[in-house]
């Protein structure tokens, strides 16, 4: 397996991070019997924490398709190479970094990993050409 599959497995792995970390945290909020039913009912306020953990989910899912998709063509077309190295590399680590700076609420420094993960989407979308 490539070193780009082996980083989009570890980008899926944190996905499936990002879908726990506020589910948790929810679950703190309101019990895990409300959790379990049909939630009919709204519930309690949403948390800072959580709220800043569902964002954080909700913005890791408007690049990770087009990632996915790089990283997966380029490997289908044979044209891994140093572009699609650096640009996966860039965004598992620029998304790993984003989670806590958003759980602390830190602002422009979020936003500068985000753009850095984003490069790292250009990165992989260029190798195809």
């Amino acid at each position: 397996m490539t070193i780009e599959l082996k980083l989009l497995a570890w980008t899926l792995i944190l996905a499936i991070v990002q879908i726990f970390l506020p589910s948790m945290l929810r679950n703190r909020e309101t019990g895990t019997a409300y959790n379990a039913g049909p939630r009919d009912e709204p519930g309690p306020p949403v948390g800072v924490l959580t709220g800043r953990m569902m964002r954080a989910k909700s913005n890791l899912y408007e690049t990770l398709p087009l990632f996915i998709a790089a990283i997966l063509t380029a490997h289908i077309a044979g044209r891994e190479g140093s572009l699609t190295h650096i640009g996966a590399w860039l965004y598992l680590i620029a998304r790993v970094i984003y989670v806590p700076l958003y759980a602390a609420g830190i602002p422009y420094i979020r936003s500068m990993v985000w753009l850095v993960s984003l490069l790292g989407v250009v990165l992989a979308i260029a190798a195809l050409f």
